[in-house]
This record gives structure tokens, sequence and C-alpha cells, in this order.
């Protein structure tokens, strides 16, 4: 495994709208993601190409690619950004096959890395559908230190969910 983390090109924001799209209405329930609420791709592409407009440290969003042997297999969003303060993230390994193989805790360890040095950050959460396994593991492994389950709509594209929130603290 040659994991490779870096901050996302607006070209690859196509991917994340895809992932959403194309994903089966098990695996977005799982994400705690609300079908209806997924914008047209048209309008998400738009959206990112606004984004991308502005310097990172005025954005609501900061997306980073993640690389195996240079293939794209996933990625990680920031959003709820206070910059100098904290941020949430949110973690996906795109394709099913992949999963469950050790890339996102590499993945993450790392992404954790370029958000704080990016961001400046002091905190940095993550709120996974408390159901969904994975991330949680993940999370855990990575060194995210468990906080509480709680009821909450962690985004706009969620319905509302038991999350659990994850931190990593280093102010």
């Amino acid at each position: 495994m040659t994991i490779t983390v870096r901050p996302m090109t607006l070209q690859e924001t196509a991917m994340i709208i895809e992932y959403f799209h194309s994903a089966t209405p098990e695996h977005l329930e799982m994400l705690g993601v609300d079908p209806s609420r997924l914008p047209q791709a048209s309008h998400w592409q738009r959206l990112y190409a606004q984004m991308f407009d502005q310097p990172i440290e005025q954005r609501g969003g900061f997306l980073v690619s993640w690389l195996n042997h240079d293939q794209l297999v996933g990625f990680s969003t920031a959003d709820k950004i206070r910059v100098g303060q904290q941020a949430n993230m949110h973690l996906h390994v795109i394709e099913a096959s992949q999963r469950k193989q050790g890339i996102g805790v590499a993945c993450v360890r790392q992404t954790v890395e370029l958000y704080f040095q990016t961001l400046k950050l002091k905190q940095l959460f993550c709120e996974p559908n408390a159901f969904n396994v994975a991330p949680n593991r993940t999370l855990q492994k990575a060194g995210f230190k468990y906080v509480k389950t709680h009821m909450t709509v962690p985004g706009p594209l969620n319905f509302h969910q038991a999350v659990n929130r994850w931190v990593i603290d280093r102010s």
C-alpha cells in the first residue's frame, strides 16, 4: 500500500458527485444520507467551482483526495470550519472492494495532519452514523477519541440520526 493524501482538485470533485449519485439506497442509508437531499449533479459541480474560486481560508469546505498507488480510492471533506479553531471531517472509501483493508486508517491519519496544518486547527471532529461500524472503527484506530453518541442532522445531505462524535484535540 502506497498512500498519498493531498488537497483535491476541482476536476476530482466529479468523483464525489458520482459516488453519492451512484450509491445504492442501502449504502446511502448506512451513511445517513437522504437521497432526496442530493443536489443535481450540474448544480453540485457549480457549487464546487464557486468554492474553489475562494481562498482555502474562506471556503465553507476543504476537500482531500486519497490515493493508493496513484489511484483515487477515497476522499475526505471538512466542513463547519472555523480556521484556527475546529472543523468537522467526513471520510469515504469509494469502492466496496477496497474497504476493510486498512486503507481508511492510513488515509485518515494523513488527512488529520493535512487538516491541522492547512486549517491551523486545535480540534477536529467526525460524526459518523452510530450504526455504521466501519468509520467508527477507523476513527478509533486513527487516534480519535470517542466523545458521545447523540441525535442530530450532521450535514445538508443527511437525515436526523444517531451519530458518534469523535475528536482529536491539540489545543
